[in-house]
């Protein structure tokens, strides 16, 4: 599902990322962990095509990305990849229901539509009841599911999450990791997941560690 051969980035002199390749497997989750500065959220962004590499490439679901250009990117983007951050990111004016929408309307999905699969993901994700209710009235962890079915609505081939539960209380973290599984059985679906947190990392297929730019894998 997702092949990187050989991924460079630097800001400046500093090199970020030093010739990393790695392959994701479709219905696999796969963990990154290491320190601080190592690089993770760099690869992430480059992998999910937020951000353009250096050298090297990236393919997801066969599809060069570096040769599209930023148009067929972003719907690329939009169709393909699922975003998941540490800050949900909810737009404060919207219903639960109205921001899991947004995906689909940028992708022309007509309303009645995306109504209807927003509402099956969020029945899904336990929030059916809370559909109507805006970001403020979310507890933290409802705001991350409302976030996740965002992420899901378009059926993206994979799920790019990073940090996903550093802003959580304990008890949901630990509901967030076990969705992410959940995922996986009812989607068959990928997961990447940048993450600090050991419980997390322990229970995907496969963690691989960072450190000072370069990848080093080992199985779970």
């Amino acid at each position: 599902m997702i092949q990187a051969h050989n991924i460079s980035k630097s800001y400046g002199s500093l090199k970020v990322l030093k010739g990393i390749s790695l392959e994701i497997k479709k219905g696999e989750i796969v963990s990154v962990t290491g320190a601080s500065g190592a690089g993770k959220s760099t690869l992430l962004h480059i992998i999910s095509t937020l951000d353009r590499a250096d050298g090297g490439q990236v393919f997801i679901d066969g599809i060069e990305t570096g040769k599209l250009n930023e148009r067929k990117l972003a719907e690329f983007r939009n169709h393909k990849v699922g975003f998941v951050f540490q800050f949900h990111h909810l737009l404060p004016e919207f219903t639960a229901l109205e921001n899991v929408c947004i995906p689909a309307y940028i992708a022309r999905l007509g309303k009645k539509e995306a109504e209807h699969k927003a509402m099956e993901l969020l029945d899904f994700l336990g929030l059916k009841d809370r559909a109507s209710h805006k970001p403020s009235e979310l507890s933290g962890g409802e705001q991350q599911r409302v976030a996740v079915a965002r992420a899901l609505i378009n059926q993206p081939a994979v799920l790019m999450a990073d940090e996903p539960s550093g802003n959580l209380d304990s008890e949901n973290a630990r509901l967030l990791h076990s969705l992410f599984f959940e995922l996986r059985e009812k989607y068959n679906q990928t997961i990447v997941i940048v993450t600090h947190n050991e419980e997390l990392a322990e229970m995907s297929d496969r963690r691989l560690f960072m450190r000072d730019g370069l990848m080093f894998g080992h199985k779970v």
